[in-house]
């Protein structure tokens, strides 16, 4: 049977190649950071990693996991409910709920694995969702999972949000699901005007803030913080795995009721093994770090600035915004993949995004920052920009 298949999957890859759109896995021979080594060749400029806070190789970050190995251990071997929840996970979902100012918070593998536990514990056919139309890719399948009435809005577009809360109006519930920040375009969600329509619809409001706890707002809390609307939130999901730290697991915050009911009845923290202590403990050091000091968010907002600035008087067509996510728009799928090798060859490590990660169209190269970049660094890559700009004829 598997000749048929063999061949069609083939067929298949063939494809995507000669479309442009096959997705090379380049290979790190060294930690993350704000440098890099692919292979054997000299290190590079990491333009491209969520190492948001450039947390991922910080020494106390380091020193937590490693001395987590002596006091509790490798791995749990169980999920929690069974034997798997020690001190330090309670101590964790307790820290994350002050850092958020949620009643209670909730740890997973992964944020996807929180997204892809929420809708359906808490939604029935009775209720609706109505979820933007941008949304990560865990939230879509977070919602196909559950059996609520399903709507969608066009991208942070306050008015059809309302049309589609008008026309869930029979639902027991509605619950508007938003990502704090638009992973590809750094777009952020417009969470007053949200806020204001769940208020006047009597609507729920997550927001998936993975790509903004730890440095969005004045203190890192997210944008919740930053759009003054952190006592209008029900749920935020999001991940360890970015800006707190850079390694994996996930978690949900919300109201303590819909917490305690994740705990009974969300099938992906049931079944699905414990957050490893290393990870557990070294995010404890984060959240610490980031109580104590904004200067690491401090450092990346002025270096956001810096590095929007450089780039879009290069000519280059940016997606406007604050965000450390710095899309330089191309549009060709293989356009990007040439500039993203012309550019590597320059010593700088970014990647071409095209579908279907974005839209077919929409092919980019989405550039972060980073605490950990220096002013040199961010000339550097503003300069090798603009010469494969000329080099291209872009």
């Amino acid at each position: 049977m598997y000749g048929a298949v063999k061949d069609r999957i083939t067929r298949e890859l063939d494809a995507i190649r000669e479309a442009g759109l096959y997705k090379n896995e380049r290979v790190l021979s060294t930690p993350q950071d704000a440098h890099v080594q692919v292979g054997a060749e000299a290190p590079v400029l990491n333009m491209c990693a969520n190492n948001y806070l450039g947390l991922a190789e910080h020494p106390e970050v380091l020193a937590a996991a490693r001395g987590s190995l002596d006091r509790w251990g490798y791995g749990l071997a169980s999920v929690r409910f069974i034997c798997g929840t020690q001190q330090i996970h309670k101590q964790l979902e307790a820290e994350i709920s002050k850092f958020l100012g949620m009643e209670d918070t909730i740890l997973y593998s992964s944020c996807f694995d929180a997204n892809g536990g929420l809708f359906e514990t808490l939604l029935g056919a009775e209720d609706a969702v109505i979820s933007d139309e941008l949304n990560h890719a865990s939230i879509i399948d977070g919602v196909r999972l559950c059996k609520a009435q399903r709507f969608r809005y066009r991208n942070n577009n306050m008015e059809d949000l309302e049309a589609k809360l008008k026309e869930a109006a029979g639902a027991r519930t509605r619950l508007i699901a938003t990502d704090g920040v638009f992973s590809m375009d750094g777009i952020i969600a417009d969470l007053p005007a949200i806020c204001e329509l769940a208020e006047k619809y009597d609507a729920l409001v997550m927001v998936d803030d993975s790509h903004a706890v730890g440095f969005m707002g004045k203190t890192g809390r997210g944008t919740p913080e930053h759009h003054h609307v952190m006592d209008k939130i029900d749920i935020i999901t999001g991940t360890l795995g970015k800006a707190l730290g850079g390694a994996s697991g996930g978690y949900t915050s919300g109201r303590r009721e819909i917490v305690e009911l994740l705990r009974q009845r969300s099938r992906p923290y049931l079944f699905s093994n414990t957050l490893a202590p290393t990870i557990t403990v070294a995010s404890l050091a984060v959240l610490e770090m980031l109580t104590n000091s904004t200067e690491r968010r401090d450092k990346l907002e002025e270096n956001t600035k810096f590095f929007r600035k450089g780039i879009t008087d290069l000519g280059y067509t940016v997606v406007p915004g604050e965000h450390p996510i710095v899309p330089i728009m191309l549009g060709d799928a293989a356009l990007a993949g040439r500039v993203s090798e012309a550019m590597l060859k320059k010593g700088v490590y970014v990647v071409g995004f095209s579908y279907p990660v974005v839209p077919q169209g929409k092919a980019r190269i989405r550039t972060q920052v980073s605490a950990a970049h220096s002013r040199e660094d961010l000339e550097f890559a503003i300069a090798k920009f603009g010469e494969v700009k000329a080099e291209l004829g872009i």
